[in-house]
């Protein structure tokens, strides 16, 4: 006798399963497969390059000095990203950038950095520069979070 002996006797069915495919010759369906796995590259044989991520906040006098609105200095406020990474080495004409909504793709001859970024980013207006002397390229990406329009108006 088990816990599972204790009550009625419930009856097996067996149902007809259907697979919904658009594609009959697709071995996965898309709801199986994990988000963001387009960009796994574990098998590149590319070093990482250094980077770092900063936050960036606008902030004005009415936030300084009368503290009017409800910003605070956490992450959370913050209304950019600036990701600066070191490419030693590297010419601005061998970066290939590529920014989605949570992941940066940079990949150079001798560097790749696939990057899942710590919020979702305006993927279509963002700013990159490259700096020369410092062999630094500087990612300046918005923020796009749901109801910022009321946490900070």
């Amino acid at each position: 006798m088990t816990p599972g002996s204790i009550g009625p006797v419930k009856k097996e069915t067996t149902g007809n399963f259907q697979v919904k495919s658009e594609n009959r010759k697709t071995i996965w369906n898309t709801e199986e497969v994990p988000e963001g796995s387009e960009f796994d590259d574990t098998w590149d044989p590319r070093e990482q390059p250094e980077y770092q991520i900063l936050f960036k906040q606008c902030v004005g006098t009415e936030d300084v000095f009368f503290g009017m609105s409800r910003k605070d200095p956490s992450t959370a406020c913050c209304e950019d990203i600036v990701i600066k990474i070191k490419l030693p080495g590297a010419k601005y004409s061998d970066i290939t950038l590529d920014i989605q909504d949570k992941v940066l793709d940079l990949r150079t001859p001798k560097k790749k950095l696939l990057l899942h970024l710590p919020y979702r980013v305006d993927s279509k207006n963002g700013k990159a520069r490259f700096l020369s002397e410092e062999e630094t390229l500087e990612v300046t990406l918005r923020v796009s979070r749901m109801f910022d329009f009321i946490n900070f108006v």
